[in-house]
């Protein structure tokens, strides 16, 4: 029942994407053919976007969560007029091409998010759609709404099998964000076969029970019908929405609709022929792109474009009338922190005592908090014991979008995912917290945000075993080596209250990349700056001498400790140095920063030649490439035990005696050690 000039517009950017994966001989083809009329009908009929400025801040947003089928993003952002030229999609999957096989935001203009491990994108849109709220709740005043877009998502059934996204659905429907709407691909097939197979669950029923508003569309290829839901989905604000459209996998190619080799495999040459055949479309040439369906899909730019202009004159209209509002809005969108933000940052002394890096993490980060509005964030139900509450600034919730709170629920997995999101919409210097060993659930939102070069941040506090009775299942062994593996990610942990202040201000200008802090639920001595005058500007460069050997030359070792151990690092100089031993601390809450200096620095820290021992409460793997033969880390590469904190560190080995008794094995020692 469609137009011609829709049915010629939609096969356009199916066949596109056709065409792109049989160039490669590697893709998947199926979505983008099933899919490619409800794509069409978002982007033709609803998607306020304009190609000339893809950073619009308040364009509407468009997530492809099932990022496999990515051919098709490609086809319309060509078509509407994205940078993104026919080369590029001749190229696709290739080396050096900005058509990489799954989507990459940064790389590619129109991409709103990095996507393809499932589950991933629609989470990712709960938080966009939560900056979008949040903004408007700070910025919006009557007669002036600079913020008002929607946020969209085309999801398939390996989205819904994930439990991300079930996490993530439960608090958008708990939030009740009316802007997002996602458009779920119901094509009844995964890799192995029909969703029979393992997903049988009413998926409709089940968005209703987590409070969304729910509809279903009977024919993916009917344009009017999906636009007709849509628009009852943007008439409802209180609830997001779930449209299930149901299509079909590999529409129209004669041997491969509704068959699960067309999710992941080139149709082959003659199978295109066949398709292109039964639904009227040229066999040649590939790629083609009619007059008619260019001029179309150009038309929605053009309006795009033309909201955007409005939108100008209405932000400028904003600006003369709040001038201090409108200044702070451009400032955050461009990510830009305000000036003297750091100025309210606490200084610790020893005169109060000692105090655990999670309560002086807490400290500074309100001391922040007051200075930096577009810090927001929350923990998995774990405020009280991450001590990540920003107290003046209340909760984000269904009923006041005004808090800068959030209440994420026991939802480690969905938190790094909505985190990201909001790092995605731009506006924010987002947050999430939870224990150092629940990062395990939050491993993929992590990498993902190194991989988008995210400006985020994430609170890991109770990071050894020095959390005590909670047990092995609760301690962190392995976690520290485990995030330090990932590419463009800062792990920080820091050995006391200054060197947590000194995190924080690392953590909020790093805009390029994720930042995890490791946090002790222990309480630990307080450098004081009389004694430790230059911690500030050593923890920014990863790891400095907190304290010399005692005399002018070589050391006679060098101890390298993170976090609680560095005390113990001290301590152990100082017996050592009753032994006639000079031995040099060295304090690294950040390895990888420490790698990013200057070889003259770093052998200024580590003294080459001379015997290195670690002292980290944690497995050992990852300081054997910082050790030479013989040398030796003082470790964990066990798991803990249930016992009070104090009790569990010294049946461990965490005592002086121990390192001690490494640092003269070390020095004894004549094999080589390397930094």
């Amino acid at each position: 029942m469609n137009t011609e000039i829709d049915a010629l517009s939609i096969n356009t950017a199916r066949f596109l994407a056709v065409d792109m994966v049989q160039k490669a001989n590697s893709g998947h083809p199926g979505m983008p053919m099933g899919a490619a009329a409800t794509a069409y009908t978002v982007w033709d009929r609803f998607l306020r976007f304009d190609p000339a400025h893809p950073k619009w801040p308040d364009r509407d947003r468009f997530v492809l969560s099932g990022g496999h089928g990515c051919a098709l993003l490609y086809s319309l952002l060509h078509l509407t007029g994205y940078d993104l030229p026919m080369s590029e999609l001749q190229q696709f999957r290739q080396w050096g091409s900005r058509t990489p096989g799954h989507p990459e935001f940064g790389m590619t203009p129109g991409v709103e998010a990095t996507t393809g491990p499932l589950g991933q994108g629609i989470s990712n849109a709960v938080g966009m759609a939560i900056a979008e709220e949040s903004l408007a709740a700070h910025f919006n005043r009557p007669g002036h709404e600079i913020v008002d877009h929607y946020t969209y998502v085309m999801c398939g059934d390996g989205d819904l099998m994930e439990g991300v996204s079930s996490e993530a659905a439960s608090l958008a429907g708990h939030l009740g964000l009316g802007k997002l709407i996602v458009l779920y691909d119901d094509n009844h097939i995964s890799i192995e076969g029909s969703t029979a197979l393992a997903f049988t669950e009413d998926r409709v029923a089940r968005f209703d029970a987590y409070g969304w508003h729910t509809q279903s569309v009977a024919d993916g290829n009917d344009v009017e019908a999906i636009a007709a839901a849509i628009g009852a989905a943007r008439l409802d604000r209180a609830r997001p929405s779930f449209i299930a459209v149901r299509t079909h996998i590999g529409f129209g190619s004669p041997h491969k609709q509704d068959d699960a080799s067309a999710h992941g495999e080139p149709l082959g040459a003659e199978e295109v022929r066949l398709t292109k055949e039964a639904l009227g479309w040229p066999v040649e040439p590939a790629f083609l792109v009619p007059d008619e369906a260019r001029s179309r899909f150009g038309a929605a730019a053009d309006r795009g474009a033309a909201s955007r202009a409005d939108w100008h004159e209405r932000f400028e209209a904003y600006r003369i009338e709040f001038p201090v509002e409108g200044a702070e809005f451009e400032r955050r969108m461009r990510g830009d922190l305000p000036d003297g933000w750091d100025v309210d940052v606490p200084v610790f002394t020893d005169a109060g005592g000692a105090v655990a890096t999670r309560d002086a993490g807490g400290k500074v980060m309100n001391a922040i908090a007051g200075c930096v509005p577009e810090l927001m964030g929350g923990s998995a139900d774990l405020a009280p014991s991450t001590k990540t509450w920003l107290g003046d600034f209340g909760a984000f919730g269904p009923d006041d979008r005004s808090g800068r709170n959030l209440h994420f629920g026991v939802r480690e997995h969905a938190m790094g995912a909505v985190v990201n999101g909001m790092a995605y919409h731009g506006g924010f210097v987002p947050f999430g917290s939870t224990f150092l060993v629940f990062s395990d659930y939050m491993r993929p939102p992590i990498r993902l945000a190194a991989l988008s070069k995210l400006h985020a941040i994430h609170v890991f506090t109770h990071d050894s075993i020095g959390l005590g009775e909670d047990g092995p299942t609760h301690q962190a062994v392995e976690h520290l080596e485990v995030l330090r593996a990932i590419p463009n990610v800062l792990v920080v942990r820091p050995a006391d209250a200054n060197e947590t202040a000194a995190a924080w201000r690392i953590a909020l200008t790093q805009q390029q990349r994720p930042t995890l802090l490791a946090l002790s639920r222990q309480k630990l001595p307080v450098l004081d700056p009389a004694t430790y005058p230059g911690v500030a500007e050593g923890v920014a460069r990863g790891a400095y001498v907190l304290a010399e050997a005692g005399r002018e030359g070589s050391p006679d070792a060098v101890i390298v400790a993170t976090g609680s151990e560095v005390q113990l690092a001290l301590d152990a100089r100082s017996q050592l140095a009753g032994e006639g031993f000079h031995v040099r601390v060295v304090s690294a809450p950040c390895l990888e920063l420490f790698a990013e200096q200057p070889d003259s620095y770093r052998d200024s820290v580590v003294s080459p030649g001379r015997p290195v021992v670690s002292v980290e409460a944690g497995i050992t793997l990852g300081w054997r490439n910082y050790l030479g033969a013989g040398a030796a880390a003082v470790g964990l590469d066990r798991f803990g035990a249930s016992a009070p904190g104090d009790t569990a560190l010294r049946e461990l080995g965490f005592t002086v005696e121990h390192v001690v008794e490494r640092v003269r094995l070390a020095i004894e020692d004549t094999g080589p050690v390397m930094w």
